[in-house]
């Protein structure tokens, strides 16, 4: 049992990449981008600002640096491809972690990737930017509809603009998270999702005014600008397109519940450089 735990923790990854300290010439960009498919080549160029550009490639060679790292697939056998909703998945069957899958975010001055073996993994990335031209309750009244009467009386309650702003990117994160972590995107009325805390630990979640058991959430701040938060939820919540590229593993409530409870860990960071030598 041990040894499978060990196992399993193998497969669950927390990557972070500052791509803002990677400033590389157009001949070391097209260098990192031909190590990857041509298809993912193909969907970089298609962002126009540099910066976004810089972004789409770091979290692609993210993808397929850590599948080749924890799976052992020889990188120029890996399949990645993404549903109708955007998730990225692995389309390579892997019979080690069967129901491994990952999840995606980059905000600013940052990349990450999240990686799980069993459960649902959603990452998101926020940066609490000053708002420009409005202040900082006006600008959060933009996003009044997608927060529950609760959540908006926490933030509003919560002390100067800044302690609001903070308050709610810690929700908006929260419900990033989670519904990137189902697959189903923004189709998903964020209003049904209402986050409880105490002093933003022991996060749980109410859908519809439902709690919901089998998710567990946890944030961190990754620099003063900047957090990070974590959904690790049941397959059986993905949404269908998702869970079609899930293989048909019957979860026992024992060992999804062990791997609920199984505390978050701090994000390894890496740099660009170090992400272009496991490819080598």
């Amino acid at each position: 049992m041990e040894e499978e735990e060990k196992q399993s923790s193998g497969a669950r990854r927390r990557w972070l990449v500052d791509a803002a300290r990677w400033r590389p010439s157009p001949a070391q960009f097209q260098a990192a981008a031909s190590l990857l498919p041509p298809h993912e080549r193909t969907a970089i160029t298609r962002f126009v600002r540099e910066d976004d550009r810089k972004r789409a490639l770091v979290s692609r060679l993210l993808q397929y640096s850590l599948v080749h790292h924890v799976l052992g697939i020889p990188l120029h056998q890996i399949r990645i491809n993404r549903t109708l909703e955007g998730k990225p998945y692995l389309q390579n069957k892997n019979g080690t972690f069967p129901g491994f899958n990952f999840n995606t975010s980059h905000q600013g001055n940052y990349v990450g990737i999240a990686s799980e073996p069993l459960c649902l993994v959603g990452l998101d990335i926020a940066c609490i930017s000053k708002p420009q031209g409005e202040t900082a309750l006006e600008f959060i009244k933009n996003f009044a509809s997608h927060l529950t009467y609760h959540e908006w009386n926490c933030i509003v309650s919560s002390g100067s603009p800044d302690e609001m702003l903070a308050e709610f990117y810690r929700y908006w994160c929260l419900k990033e998270a989670f519904v990137k972590a189902t697959g189903v995107g923004v189709g998903f009325g964020l209003q049904r999702l209402e986050f409880h805390h105490t002093n933003w630990t022991d996060i749980f979640l109410s859908i519809d005014g439902e709690e919901v058991r089998k998710w567990r959430f946890w944030l961190f701040k990754i620099d003063e600008m900047y957090m990070a938060s974590i959904a690790r939820g049941h397959p059986e919540d993905a949404i269908d397109s998702f869970k079609r590229t899930l293989s048909d593993v019957v979860v026992q409530e024992e060992e999804l519940q062990g791997a609920l409870d199984i505390p978050e860990e701090a994000f390894t960071i890496w740099t660009v450089e170090q992400l272009l030598r496991l490819h080598d």
